[in-house]
């Protein structure tokens, strides 16, 4: 049997907890053989609660080999995609030479 998560055991105590208190104060009891009832009744409901409650998704393990080749080939595939960088151009000798054509060029003071 696989051991408990952390919460399951939270949520299987503070259901023991509060509907222990919950019974106790509605049923009036006093006597041990109510108590008893109550108590277990109550370690019943924080059984079933810590149960139900969902355990998380184990990912089936892969072969470590076959991993570290995926990672490598999704590497190089992505460096394979990356633009090559264009070799810088000359820096324009006039504000007109970058304007669109069409415009005149900036306004100046």
């Amino acid at each position: 049997m696989p051991r408990p998560t952390a919460a399951q055991l939270a949520y299987g105590s503070a259901t023991v907890i509060f509907s222990t208190l919950a019974m106790l104060l509605l049923s009036q009891t006093s006597s041990g053989l109510g108590v008893a009832v109550i108590a277990l009744a109550a370690l019943g409901l924080g059984l079933l609660v810590a149960l139900t409650v969902p355990l998380p998704k184990s990912r089936p393990a892969a072969a470590p080999a076959a991993t570290a080749a995926a990672a490598e080939e999704r590497v190089t595939l992505r460096r394979a995609t990356v633009p090559s960088v264009a070799a810088p151009q000359a820096a324009p000798e006039s504000v007109y030479e970058v304007a669109p054509s069409g415009t005149r060029g900036p306004a100046g003071p």
